[in-house]
């Protein structure tokens, strides 16, 4: 192996998550975030020697990992994050994408999902092309359902309060299954950032925490919509494309959001 790169886009949050049925499976719709990338690098080495300074893999896990696919790596790999851990945006899944594509190119993205749930419990839909195209159930690894693009957006956002790991038993999420079905059958982008915002609505009213200033703002400011990662600090406001007020970006970071990102979905 020479030195080889890849670079594996994040989310932030997600348009929609909760339970597909009552009593059913954790389901979301993913937002890509072009932004928030991992980058990973592999140099040839004896054994698997992994450079991880932000903490998102730990070496046992990438190794299961690998055992999952079958592997053994001969690699020495380096990971740099754009994404904190914790923060919704998708930092574990991308860490074991990126570990798949430099070890194993050939794998499909069906069979490094089962690996990622393997070690993981759970998993962001992150290795398949078109991820906001499906609906993803991430204690299952599987598609439950596919849906056509969404409408363009520009996303304002940031990260409020503290990361917030997801638990792959935590099935505490109310269901979704209207604004699913809502979802599939398209629509313009107010319909779809309404249904993203009572998604999030109904995930802070069950889960908190209290007080989220997230809708107020976009209230404020003329958004469509809101998004939030529903088990991490990600939060957004969705703007049709070139909307965003001039003083939006301020007017987050006066409310405590930090780590600010501004992106076409």
């Amino acid at each position: 192996m020479r030195l080889s790169r890849t670079r594996v886009a994040g989310h932030f949050g997600e348009w929609l998550q909760g339970l597909a049925t009552p009593g059913g499976p954790v389901a979301l719709v993913t937002l890509p975030c072009p932004t928030l990338c991992l980058t990973a690098t592999a140099r040839p080495a004896r054994g698997l020697l992994l450079h991880d300074p932000a903490r998102i893999l730990p070496p046992g896990r990438a190794r299961a990992f690998l055992r999952a696919l079958g592997l053994r790596a001969q690699a020495r790999i380096r990971l740099l994050p754009q994404m904190p851990p914790g923060g919704g945006a998708g930092a574990s899944t991308a860490a074991l994408v990126a570990l798949a594509r430099l070890c194993a190119p050939d794998v499909g993205p069906d069979q490094v999902a089962r690996a990622c749930l393997a070690v993981e419990g759970a998993s962001d839909p992150l290795m398949f092309r078109d991820p906001a195209r499906l609906i993803w159930a991430s204690r299952r690894g599987a598609v439950l359902g596919h849906l056509p693009e969404p409408p363009r957006a520009e996303v304002l956002g940031g990260f409020f309060g503290p990361p917030t790991r997801t638990d792959p038993e935590d099935q505490r999420f109310p269901v979704i299954g209207d604004l699913l079905q809502d979802w599939a059958r398209g629509g313009d982008l107010a319909h779809h950032a309404a249904l993203a915002a009572e998604s999030a609505r109904r995930t802070l009213a069950l889960r908190g925490p209290a007080g989220d200033p997230t809708e107020a703002l976009a209230r404020a400011l003329g958004a469509l919509g809101h998004v939030i990662a529903h088990t991490g600090a990600a939060r957004g406001l969705v703007f049709a494309p070139g909307t965003v007020p001039p003083e939006a970006a301020a007017r987050l970071r006066a409310a405590g959001f930090t780590r600010l990102h501004r992106f076409l979905t």
